[in-house]
């Protein structure tokens, strides 16, 4: 996929200066425009190739449909549940995030809040400042030697972790990607939720907000925990469920929660806000100076590089696309779209099973972008304004067709030092053979006939199939050719297959009508490439 060029970039919140002079200084105009309404959101969106937020700006399918040029949007900060990816992702829009920009900041705000809650320093002090001295009120606890659970040890989860570990804390976790022997190296002992539940005095939270984390805390789990645990949650509202927690809070279960984020921001029902066992702060995780020069930064960087065609970092979606930008990657991802195209061509179907098969050590990792490249070129032509890298398995799904793909350390010569692909249509004949030579792509094979001189894959092609007796097709085309002005670029045959040859021809521009070449072929089509 080839990028449009990046000229416009939206700031829809505040963000450090230095943002706005990177995103300048590559070369890109920036129009800076905190606190829109949603009504001015739409209007300032439809002509902006980028947009920029924080966790204030929703970027709703509606936003994401009135944005009619945009190819990306960057997340200044780690979570993207204010950006609808699917809608993004259908729409052919990159999602990106900066995930170790605020890390820190959030895992210090994380530990902060514990030792509020271990020692009520918060009530203390508005106790103080109404001129109170209530030394026996607020009577704490020590964290040496208490056990934290801390549910989700990514980036953020870990160093809260260590630094809790400081205090003489006890780490037990969860996570259903790190590996305990991962999470051992950091200290934590990794457990079954059931586990941690009844045997620990801290829980903190740090995972995304997913259909399976949503409610992680709940009636049921707050039922197995040791009476008066606490609960921190400075990771995404609606990991605890809030009904839940107050009634924890009401009934003792809970013994105190710090709470930075909220499933309503701000919240309307102020009823946990309001509880005296509850520590709440305006969702300040990254409200560093620090944390917002680093995601600032960062995020334009990212930007500037995408633009310039240095690279993708921190992407959400479409982690295709970003091998895509490697040189040595490009031709490949060209010719695996362009094998699609040959297929869904010479097949005359987009629904059902294609093979696509590496062969080769140098394409051992490659299934992974040259998939959703095939299945681009499957799509190419279809109602779909535009299939990209980023959209295409997504579509591909949605249309039916099922892209699955293997690979083999042995490719036949000549091609075992650079590679080959194979692209088959499950349950038909059809398959297309093609390799990188240079950096073109070119056509070896097509339903098991070879090409002795392979076929460049580019540009305007007509590719048709005859009996190799018969040489009245190529004297037709070449009559068709003078008559349409339109030179014959190059001519590469095949070898015989049951009486037959695949012939492969590029042209400068494409034929209008091929009703006089038809009689002469068994089967022809054209495709620009």
């Amino acid at each position: 996929m080839a990028l449009g060029k990046l000229q416009k970039v939206l700031i829809s919140e505040s963000l450090d200066p230095c943002c706005r002079e990177i995103l300048q200084a590559g070369g890109l105009r920036v129009h800076e425009k905190p606190g829109l309404s949603k009504e001015e959101l739409l209007r300032e969106i439809r002509d902006c190739d980028g947009l920029i937020v924080r966790s204030a700006t929703k970027v709703t399918a509606e936003v994401l449909e009135a944005a009619e040029r945009l190819q990306v949007v960057g997340r200044a900060g780690t979570g993207v549940d204010n950006v609808d990816v699917e809608a993004a992702t259908r729409k052919g829009v990159l999602v990106m995030n900066t995930p170790t920009g605020n890390s820190l900041s959030a895992a210090e705000l994380t530990c902060g809040m514990i030792l509020c809650l271990a020692r009520q320093i918060p009530q203390a002090a508005a106790s103080m400042k109404e001129g109170k001295w209530d030394r026996k009120k607020y009577m704490g606890m020590e964290l040496n030697g208490k056990t934290l659970a801390v549910l989700g040890l990514g980036r953020i989860g870990r160093e809260v972790a260590t630094r809790m570990q400081a205090f003489g804390m006890k780490t037990i976790g969860y996570d259903p990607i790190i590996t305990p022997d991962v999470s051992a190296t950091f200290g934590v002992e990794q457990l079954p939720l059931e586990q941690i539940w009844p045997r620990c005095d801290f829980i903190t939270v740090h995972t995304p907000l997913l259909p399976s984390t949503t409610g992680l805390l709940n009636d049921s789990t707050f039922a197995k925990c040791r009476r008066g645990v606490q609960v921190v949650n400075c990771a995404r509202g609606g990991i605890v469920d809030e009904g839940a927690l107050l009634r924890a809070l009401q009934s003792g279960q809970c013994g105190g929660a710090a709470l930075d984020v909220f499933t309503q921001e701000p919240p309307k029902d102020r009823d946990l806000v309001n509880h005296p066992n509850v520590i709440s702060c305006p969702h300040l995780g990254a409200s560093t100076r620090e944390a917002q020069s680093r995601c600032g930064k960062e995020i334009a960087m990212q930007i500037v590089d995408m633009a310039t065609g240095k690279g993708l970092t921190g992407v959400v979606n479409g982690q295709a696309l970003s091998k895509a930008f490697a040189p040595q990657t490009k031709p490949w991802i060209t010719l695996a779209r362009a094998l699609g195209t040959v297929l869904c061509t010479a097949g005359k179907q987009v629904q059902g099973t294609v093979q696509v098969c590496t062969l080769g050590t140098p394409l051992k990792e490659a299934g992974s972008y040259l998939t959703p490249a095939v299945a681009a070129g499957m799509l190419a032509g279809g109602t779909q304004k535009e299939v990209t890298l980023v959209n295409a398995s997504l579509l591909a799904q949605e249309a039916g067709l099922k892209v699955t793909t293997t690979h083999s350390d042995v490719a036949p010569e000549p091609d075992s030092s650079t590679g080959l692909v194979q692209v088959s249509l499950q349950g038909t004949p059809h398959q297309v053979m093609g390799t990188v030579q240079g950096s073109t792509p070119v056509l070896r094979q097509i339903n098991g006939a070879a090409f002795k001189q392979p076929a460049p894959l580019s540009g305007p092609l007509l590719i048709y199939r005859a009996k190799a007796s018969d040489t009245s097709a190529l004297a037709t085309l070449t009559g068709l050719l003078s008559k349409a002005g339109s030179q014959l670029l190059y001519y590469h045959s095949s070898s015989m297959v049951a009486g037959e040859q695949w012939s492969v021809v590029g042209l400068s521009a494409p034929l209008s009508n091929l009703g006089e070449l038809k009689p002469h072929v068994t089967e022809v089509f054209q495709l620009h490439l």
